[in-house]
């Protein structure tokens, strides 16, 4: 499949032969309406803190490499960071740590967002059926119990919820254990949202969006994964 246009961040990247980073990625999602922290990248220790103090205290803080997917494998992420002291020794770690298994083109840096119910976004590629969306909970849910669902893209709003209801843990959304429902139509509109920013840009080959926080209003993408190159 082509079109004519391709995205300058994915046409940048497929010209470098590499995957999209965190922070393009997120500015990726950010320009189809899905909500991420506000973040700054940031080249040395000073920027790091500099960052930390526009974004408010504590803050996350995750290694920016093109050669690194999971970077809390390779010690490229830090949390609950909460002084310049903190955030400074969290860059000067992540910089050393980080070296020893590829490019070190600096860090990602945001405020810790509140914990909520965690679910899993994504897409794949298929040869035969081309792109699908999955979604499901996240955590456990999707690493053992396999809970997810999937269609094929695009999805209609009435997709979307379906999706949202064939999982099993479906009841986490409605209320349990003295909760609050959690906000299923601020998911819905994240499963549309993925769901057309693939569509427009067929070269995504994989998407992992994982975890995403939902609360009783809204919701938030934490980490984001956009794999163009097969």
């Amino acid at each position: 499949m082509a079109t004519s246009f391709m995205h300058p961040l994915i046409e940048k990247a497929l010209n470098e032969k590499r995957n999209l980073t965190e922070p393009e990625s997120k500015t990726l999602l950010k320009e189809y309406g899905l909500p991420v922290p506000a973040f700054w990248c940031c080249t040395s220790a000073e920027e790091a803190v500099a960052a930390a103090e526009i974004v408010a205290y504590p803050v996350v803080m995750k290694v920016v490499s093109p050669d690194i997917l999971h970077k809390s494998d390779v010690g490229g992420v830090k949390v609950g960071l909460n002084s310049k002291r903190e955030v400074t020794a969290a860059f000067k770690e992540i910089e050393s740590a980080v070296q020893l298994h590829g490019t070190f083109s600096g860090v990602i840096v945001y405020h810790e967002q509140k914990q909520g119910t965690e679910i899993i976004i994504g897409a794949t590629y298929d040869e035969q059926f081309e792109h699908a969306l999955m979604f499901g909970l996240g955590g456990i849910f999707v690493e053992v119990l396999e809970d997810v669902s999937f269609r094929l893209i695009p999805i209609t709003e009435g997709d979307a919820r379906e999706m949202i209801r064939e999982i099993k843990g479906y009841r986490v959304f409605t209320g349990v254990r003295g909760e609050g429902p959690k906000d299923i139509d601020s998911i819905v509109n994240a499963l549309l949202q993925v769901s057309t920013m693939v569509k427009e840009n067929p070269e995504i080959r994989e998407l992992d969006l994982n975890p995403v926080f939902v609360y009783e209003k809204g919701l938030t993408v934490i980490d984001a994964r956009i794999i163009v190159i097969s």
